[in-house]
């Protein structure tokens, strides 16, 4: 994509911090990898995952039945984590990855050089209005948000995605009609504020556009 090439451009001299959102299932993760694959060594993906508050820490709270809502992340955390990104002042800066196979996050995952240029920091939020969400967007120099053409085929990646880390077909389709469905009415309010959207047709082809 000749966005790519746009970021690749805007990285000589300094870091750059991209963006990319979407709804679950939405296809965030393959785009940050694609991106960062057409990148090569140069780019590393932080994905807002890691910040997931912990089972242990929502266990038996109504946390538990709404994990992936924003208050169920460590926003503050993760703006702290982008900000020492941006700064680069220390070596390394280390930061957590989300596990599906345990769904818990595991801290120091993901190694981030202090002279990587580019760094793709992939999540639902990016965009969220409040706070403290809303210190994210200022901290990327561009955001991607990530849509399906058919929305149908977003939602059967989520419930085959459910079923395959342990919930049963209809738990699954239960969570992505509630949970899920809630949050990703919540993060299509903020599309207008992308810089780009990315479509994918029913083809699997990407389309790239202005808001």
């Amino acid at each position: 994509m000749d966005a790519v090439a746009d970021v690749r451009r805007r990285s000589v001299g300094g870091r750059f911090v991209l963006g990319i959102c979407g709804a679950p299932g939405a296809g965030k993760s393959t785009m940050a990898s694609r991106v960062g694959g057409e990148l090569g060594p140069d780019a590393v993906v932080v994905p807002m995952d890691g910040f997931h508050l912990a089972s242990s820490v929502i266990a038996g709270t109504p946390l538990a039945a709404r994990r992936g809502a924003p208050d169920t992340f460590d926003a503050s955390g993760f703006v702290a984590l982008l900000r020492r990104l941006r700064d680069q002042r220390d070596p390394v800066v280390y930061a957590p990855r989300y596990e599906r196979a345990i769904e818990d996050p595991i801290a120091g995952a993901i190694a981030v050089a202090i002279d990587a240029p580019v760094v793709i920091v992939e999540g639902n939020y990016l965009l969220h209005a409040e706070a403290p969400w809303s210190d994210v967007a200022a901290l990327l120099d561009e955001t991607w948000y990530v849509e399906v053409a058919d929305d149908r085929k977003r939602v059967a990646r989520l419930i085959e995605r459910h079923v395959e880390f342990g919930k049963s077909p209809t738990e699954a389709t239960r969570w992505v009609a509630e949970s899920d469905a809630r949050n990703a009415r919540l993060i299509a309010a903020t599309r207008r504020l992308a810089d780009l959207v990315v479509r994918e047709d029913g083809d699997g082809l990407l389309h790239v556009a202005r808001p």
